[in-house]
C-alpha cells in the first residue's frame, strides 16, 4: 500500500484523494470556512494556499473560523490576496491587523470559549467547509490531529463538508495524545466529568461523518515556530516579584508549594515569567492553559511541572526540534484538548487555577486593556484571558510598565478600552513590582498601583491626575477631560509625558 494512503485507514476514503487546487475550487464565494489551528499550531496550509493562488485570477471572500491565530503566514497571505470577508475569533498577524483597522476586514472579537457555543447554537454563519490538518483517520472515522485541537471537533461536526489535511511532516507520536469530548446543547448537558488536570474524558479524535468527507488533501510541511523572546532583564525582574506573590501566598496558608494549576497566556513577557518558576521552590505542577509554550517543556525538562493539559503546543524552532525529536519523553505528561474545554469557565473555577495573562495597559483602578492601541486599533484580540480572569482563583495581568523607550506608559489614568474590569483583575505586575487588589476598594489601590507598579518617571505626573480626581469626588474619581490627556499628548507630542 502506498505509505501515504496507510494513513488513511478508513479505506472507503482512500478514493477521494484529490489535489488542494482541486478542493479549493469547490469553495465558493461568500462560504464560511472553519480552519484548523490554534497559536501557529495544526493549522490548515494547503487549501488556504490554494485560495491565495486562485485569487490571482478571481475575486472572492470567504468568512474565516478558527481556533486562534495562524501560523505559515496564512493570516499574512489571505489578508494581502484580499479574500477574507470576515475573521474570527483571534488572529495576530501584522499584515491583517492593518487589514481589520483599516475597515478592509471585519473582525469579531470574543471570549476563545464562546465559538463553539455559537456554532452549536446556530446563531452565527453556518460553515460550509472545515478544513482540518490530521496525522491519520482510523478504520472506525477518527481524524486524528496534530499539534492543536482549538475547534475542529465542532467545526468538523456542523459543517456540511468535511477537507482533510494529512501532514506527513507532524509526528506521528501524537496519536494518543488528545482528549475529545464535546458537550450537549446547552440546556440538555450533563456536567462535564473533569476533575483533576490529566482526567481523560473523550477520545483519542475527531469523530466525522464520513458522507461529508469530500477531499482528503495530503502535506509535508512542519508548523511555524513561536515568535516569542527570550526572556529579558524586566521579564526576569517581573517573574521574581510574582514569584514572591506566590511565597506570600504559601507563607499564608492559602496555596502549598505544589501552587495550584497554572495557565500563562500566550506571549513573550506571560511566558518569560512562567520560565521563572524554573529555579524556584515550587514544584510538582501541573499546567491547565490553552497555549504549551517553551517554559512549560522547559518546566517539564526540569522536573517541576508532573503534568500539563492545553489545546495546542506553540515552541520556538530550537525547542520544537528537542521537544518533538524526544516526543516519548513527553507523551505521559500532556493532553491536548478542544478549547472550549481548556476555556471552559466551569472547569477554570473547579480546578482553581492561578491564571497569568498579559496587559497592554492598565489603569489606576485595575481595569485591563489587552486588546486595543490607544483604544482604537486591535492587535490581537482577547483570546482566552477573559475566560481565565473572571474565573481563575488568582487573576494575574503583567506587563512591562513602559514601552518604546518611554514614550509610553503601560500604566494610565484610564484604559482607553476595557476589556478586563477592575472586578476581574486580582494582581498587576511589573518589573517595578506587584499591587494586590483584592478586597481593596477602589481608592485603596490607586496609591499601591502608582507606588509598586508605575515606572518611576510617570508617578508624580499619575499622583497629580489623581489629587485633581479626588477633588472631583466619587466611588471612582476620575478627571473625565484629562482621563485620557496621556494619550493624546502621545498622538500630537510623541510622548505620554504631559508639558
Amino acid at each position: 500500500m502506498d505509505n501515504k494512503l496507510h494513513r488513511i485507514k478508513a479505506i472507503e476514503l482512500q478514493d477521494r484523494v484529490v489535489s488542494a487546487d482541486e478542493a479549493a475550487s469547490w469553495i465558493k464565494d461568500g462560504m464560511t470556512l472553519g480552519l484548523s489551528g490554534f497559536t501557529r499550531a495544526g493549522d490548515a496550509k494547503a487549501i488556504p494556499y490554494a485560495l491565495v493562488r486562485r485569487a490571482e485570477t478571481e475575486q472572492f471572500k470567504v468568512n474565516v473560523f478558527t481556533g486562534a491565530s495562524l501560523g505559515s503566514d496564512v493570516d499574512k497571505l489571505m489578508a494581502e490576496a484580499g479574500i477574507v470577508h470576515k475573521r474570527l475569533p483571534f488572529q495576530a498577524d501584522p499584515a491583517m491587523r492593518r487589514k481589520i483597522n483599516s475597515g478592509d476586514m471585519l473582525f469579531v472579537d470574543h471570549h476563545l470559549s464562546q465559538t463553539a457555543e455559537w456554532i452549536r447554537a446556530g446563531v452565527i454563519e453556518s460553515i460550509d467547509y472545515a478544513v482540518i490538518e490530521a496525522l491519520e483517520i482510523t478504520e472506525d472515522g477518527m481524524i486524528i490531529p496534530t499539534t492543536s485541537v482549538g475547534n475542529s471537533s465542532v467545526f468538523v461536526k456542523h459543517a456540511k463538508n468535511v477537507i482533510i489535511e494529512i501532514n506527513l511532516s507532524q509526528p506521528q507520536l501524537f496519536k494518543g495524545v488528545h482528549d475529545i469530548y464535546e458537550p450537549e446543547k446547552q440546556g440538555q448537558r450533563s456536567p462535564i466529568p473533569l476533575a483533576h488536570v490529566s482526567d481523560r474524558i473523550g477520545t483519542i479524535g475527531v469523530p466525522v461523518d464520513l458522507e461529508k468527507v469530500r477531499a482528503i488533501v495530503f502535506t509535508d510541511q512542519p508548523d511555524s515556530p513561536s515568535t516569542i523572546l527570550q526572556p529579558d532583564d524586566d521579564t526576569e525582574v517581573m517573574a521574581q516579584h510574582l514569584l514572591n506573590f506566590l511565597r506570600s501566598e504559601v507563607a499564608s496558608g492559602r496555596l502549598t508549594n505544589q501552587l495550584a494549576p497554572l495557565q500563562s497566556g500566550i506571549g513573550s513577557v506571560a511566558n518569560a515569567v512562567l520560565h521563572g518558576l524554573i529555579d524556584s521552590e515550587f514544584e510538582d505542577m501541573e499546567v491547565y492553559s490553552e497555549v504549551l509554550q517553551d517554559a512549560v517543556f522547559d518546566l517539564i525538562d526540569a522536573g517541576k511541572v508532573k503534568f500539563a493539559s492545553a489545546s495546542s503546543i506553540t515552541l520556538s524552532k530550537e525547542k520544537m526540534d528537542q521537544v518533538f525529536g524526544n516526543f516519548e519523553e513527553y507523551r505521559d505528561k500532556i493532553l491536548l484538548r478542544p478549547q472550549e474545554i481548556t476555556n471552559h469557565p466551569g472547569l477554570i473555577r473547579r480546578l482553581g487555577l492561578i491564571s497569568i495573562n498579559t496587559a497592554l495597559e492598565f489603569d489606576i483602578y485595575g481595569n485591563v486593556n489587552s486588546t486595543h492601541v490607544s483604544g482604537s486599533n486591535m492587535m490581537n484580540g482577547i483570546g482566552g484571558s477573559g475566560d481565565f480572569a473572571r474565573n481563575a482563583r488568582l487573576s494575574i495581568f503583567v506587563t512591562k510598565s513602559i514601552a518604546k523607550g518611554g514614550i509610553i506608559s503601560s500604566i494610565v489614568p484610564f484604559a482607553t478600552h476595557v476589556d478586563h474590569t477592575e472586578h476581574d483583575v486580582d494582581i498587576v505586575v511589573t518589573e517595578q513590582g506587584y499591587a494586590d487588589l483584592r478586597g481593596l476598594a477602589p481608592r485603596e489601590r490607586v496609591p499601591l498601583i502608582i507606588d509598586n507598579c508605575m515606572h518611576p518617571m510617570y508617578r508624580d505626573q499619575m499622583r497629580a491626575y489623581y489629587e485633581e480626581a479626588l477633588l472631583r469626588g466619587g466611588q471612582t474619581p476620575h478627571v473625565l477631560e484629562k482621563a485620557f490627556s496621556w494619550h493624546a499628548n502621545l498622538t500630537t507630542s510623541g510622548t505620554m509625558l504631559l508639558p
